[in-house]
């Protein structure tokens, strides 16, 4: 199963990834993963990807699909994968297909979570994390029984710095900008599958997984 995971933030894409991976039994591939991996390990590309990432510039599309492609040609990506955060744009996309086409393999389905902006807002304004375990709470959805104590250990629940309106507001608007095009790209090809990520979770992997099994 060759899959692709597209959404804007907030919609839950990291939840349904873990839950996708595992029932399919293949690896979820991160751009940013592989950079840090790449990175650590200090490899051709790690290093040049960090030269770019140091002067805080966005690493080139050429470099970024040689990152994946020396990702996708690792034996656990035989059976198949799950990229999630690439592609970002329909050039990365047809720089994807053409890597993909030399490995003669291609997509299966490409996952499009979708979900209104104004719900994706809510969901990370109302957001409440514990200091000490991390647990995630929302103000409206799934409060502490004490308002700003964690349930678990009694640690002190925050707010993070990125959970504010504006900032939700920009990284959705800056998704919807590169990402809209995607999602006609992939649909012109017959790959998209939609799906309405305001259902609750397990409704939601159950949509994608009805459709994957077919």
């Amino acid at each position: 199963m060759r899959l692709v995971l597209l959404g804007p933030p907030g919609a839950g894409k990291g939840t349904q990834a873990s839950a996708i991976v595992e029932k399919y039994n293949i690896p979820h591939i991160s751009t940013g993963d592989i950079f840090r991996a790449n990175i650590k390990e200090g490899t051709a590309l790690g290093q040049e990807a960090k030269a770019y990432m140091d002067k805080g510039l966005l690493v080139p599309d050429e470099l970024v699909v040689s990152i994946v492609k020396d990702r996708l040609l690792k034996d656990d990506c035989k059976e198949g994968f799950l990229l999630d955060g690439f592609p970002r744009t329909v050039k990365q996309a047809e720089a994807l297909d053409s890597e993909l086409d030399k490995m003669g393999i291609k997509l299966d389905r490409v996952i499009n979570i979708n979900a209104d902006p104004e719900i994706l807002i809510e969901r990370a304004v109302g957001r409440r994390i514990c200091r000490e375990c991390g647990a995630t709470y929302h103000v409206k959805y799934n409060p502490p029984k004490v308002e700003g104590v964690c349930d678990k250990d009694g640690g002190e629940l925050y707010q993070r710095d990125d959970d504010t309106e504006e900032t939700v507001t920009t990284r959705i608007n800056v998704y919807m900008e590169q990402t809209e095009p995607l999602i006609d790209y992939y649909k012109n090809q017959g790959l998209l599958l939609d799906v309405d990520g305001t259902k609750k979770i397990d409704e939601v992997f159950v949509d994608i997984t009805s459709e994957l099994d077919k």
